[in-house]
């Protein structure tokens, strides 16, 4: 625009904003308020309560569902407040799932994998072995329809569902024995979740479920030979160290692993939408923030473990990883023909993984091999 025509805009622009300054100056004050008085917020107040699968203010994990309690009351200007409970203060800990869907509580904080007896594509909104990594899949989830598919899951139990962090890649556990062949499995007890559980017993293994807070003392007590559990920062603080001697790598059975939040859907559907906003970003603030704790933690205590505890680091061989992916292929395909809604959350979850592949050979896998990771 030239000199002119700039000139006459401003001047509107000058008068509009002073007419608008003038209309509110002149408006009169609701009735119910007097002149310079302080506004009233009158919305409705929220108490609700959150159940965790992990051990109250656990590490990254349990401090993870106390910030996001503590992030959702600070963003509604505590319009919803959310009291958090840890796995065994007020139910046992892989009982969140009922205790959402029924209303008893309205949240639970934990895994998707703990719920495959509910339905089985759960699991692949956790972690599915050999498969996408943290980055990966949250792209999968945000981006790729997934999200849209674990709505579509969790609805009949009047669920609303979300991610709210991501271990990143796992280590491949703690062994009371060296697993130097496929055939070091057979009768191995192993307390390992999901899909991986599965592959486990495929190579002649059995799979054993037990939340975190019992992991160490069934290891220690021989109940289990193996665990797995996270990577090197958790791993140290639960000393697993003392009770198993082998510490391996890489975890195939979960290469990023998502955490989930869930919320009961008629409480979930009275909040106003931007109370749900809130709790929508305030979990995907948490998302981010999870990832990002564990890579620096994990780097961290990687050293501590082999500097402070000699702890040897074993590598699973190339035809272990081998035999183990093979396996993997065979349960993902029989989970997938389970029921309908495991087939559809499979299918886009594999297409979404190999549309994927070519762009990370290119990427971070080349980046890796070329910086010599």
């Amino acid at each position: 625009m030239d000199q002119f025509e700039r000139r006459d805009f401003l001047k509107k622009a000058t008068i509009g904003v002073a007419g608008g300054v003038a209309a509110l100056a002149g408006c009169s004050p609701a009735s119910d308020e007097k002149p310079g008085a302080p506004a009233v917020h009158t919305r409705k107040k929220y108490e609700w309560k959150m159940v965790t699968t992990w051990p109250p203010h656990f590490p990254i994990l349990g401090e993870g569902a106390d910030m996001l309690a503590r992030w959702i009351d600070e963003m509604s200007g505590g319009q919803l407040k959310i009291t958090v409970y840890g796995g065994g203060e007020l139910i046992p800990p892989l009982e969140g799932f009922d205790a959402v869907s029924q209303g008893t509580v309205e949240m639970c904080h934990g895994a998707a994998y703990y719920w495959a007896g509910k339905a089985p594509a759960t699991q692949f909104f956790a972690a599915v072995p050999f498969g996408m990594n943290g980055q990966q899949l949250n792209a999968w989830i945000y981006s790729g329809g997934g999200l849209d598919l674990w709505q579509e899951l969790y609805a009949p139990f009047n669920l609303v569902a979300m991610p709210v962090g991501n271990t990143g890649v796992q280590m491949g556990g703690w062994y009371n024995r060296e697993m130097n062949s496929i055939a070091d499995f057979h009768g191995l007890k192993m307390r390992i979740p999901g899909l991986g559980g599965k592959v486990i017993a495929k190579a002649g293994g059995s799979a054993v479920l037990s939340a975190g807070g019992e992991i160490y003392t069934n290891l220690e007590r021989g109940v289990i030979d193996a665990t797995e559990w996270i990577g090197p920062y958790h791993d140290y603080l639960m000393g697993f160290f003392r009770a198993a001697k082998y510490y391996y790598y890489p975890g195939w059975h979960e290469p990023g692993t998502a955490l989930e939040l869930i919320v009961n859907r008629t409480a979930f559907e009275q909040l106003s939408s931007d109370l749900q906003r809130v709790v929508e970003t305030a979990a995907a603030r948490s998302n981010a923030w999870m990832l990002s704790e564990f890579e620096a933690k994990n780097s961290a205590y990687l050293g501590k473990l082999t500097t402070e505890h000699n702890v040897v680091l074993r590598r699973f061989s190339d035809e272990v990883l081998k035999t183990l992916r093979g396996f993997s292929v065979e349960v993902e395909n029989e989970v997938a023909e389970v029921d309908p809604m495991s087939k559809k959350v499979y299918a886009s979850f594999d297409a979404f993984r190999k549309n994927i592949d070519p762009w990370a050979a290119l990427s971070e896998k080349l980046y890796y091999s070329a910086i010599g990771g």
